[in-house]
């Protein structure tokens, strides 16, 4: 039953984080505002990065990426259906998974000016219509990166901003916790889910070495978003 009480893993005043399958924990969480969330896309993505830099435009002078374990769940289709009767959401990797979706909204990351691997990633956003484009290169978050598939915080602040909601977030794929320090950083109460420990561990400690900031702006200059 919706609203039944489960025992968080970690709570503050405004983010808790639970310790399991998403899938058993959401019937049992109150009613959120958004679902923000960066899933397995379902490729078998190579986690190895310093064998793929090897080959790439880095591989000069050594580099300084390490080797991750592959993502829970990446080694099969991923179908977002059950996470689709929010009100309002933001899913990361929906070229993976675009026969699942509807009319909305394309994020796109732009990450890279090279053709060595992906240049971008996309999101859907159940509402809305347009192409919006956040640039960041991955390098600037390299030295930070805790987790594979780790996206910048300053796309996840970008994200909340574009939902144009004002309550709780929700990231049932919580990785190692963007999402839940970007709602920090605005203000806003968070609830985050992850199956892997280690990562929940991570997003506490990233949680604990935040300090909400008092009048902070929405955006950086380099964090705008343009339509296409």
């Amino acid at each position: 039953m919706r609203g039944e009480e489960v025992t968080p893993y970690y709570s503050e005043p405004g983010i808790t984080i639970y310790h399991g399958d998403c899938r058993d924990i959401l019937p049992h969480l109150p009613k959120v505002d958004l679902v923000l969330t960066d899933p397995p896309y379902g490729i078998g993505w190579n986690c190895d990065y310093a064998s793929w830099v090897k080959h790439g435009p880095n591989a000069q002078g050594g580099d300084r990426r390490r080797s991750y374990p592959p993502v829970y769940g990446d080694d099969k289709p991923f179908d977002p259906s059950f996470l689709l009767e929010y009100k309002n959401v933001i899913i990361w990797g929906a070229p993976c998974f675009l026969q699942y979706l509807g009319v909305g909204t394309i994020l796109v990351w732009h990450k890279r000016n090279s053709s060595f691997l992906a240049q971008a990633e996309a999101a859907w956003m159940n509402r809305g219509s347009g192409v919006y484009v956040y640039h960041e290169p991955v390098e600037v978050m390299q030295a930070e990166r805790k987790h594979p598939t780790q996206k910048p915080l300053g796309l996840m602040r970008w994200c909340i901003e574009k939902s144009n909601t004002k309550d709780t977030i929700l990231d049932p794929f919580m990785g190692s916790g963007t999402t839940l320090v970007a709602a920090k950083q605005l203000g806003r109460k968070a609830i985050g889910i992850e199956i892997e420990k280690k990562y929940c561990d991570i997003a506490i400690d990233r949680l604990r070495q935040e300090v909400l900031p008092l009048n902070q702006p929405t955006y950086e200059k380099h964090e705008q978003g343009e339509m296409l």
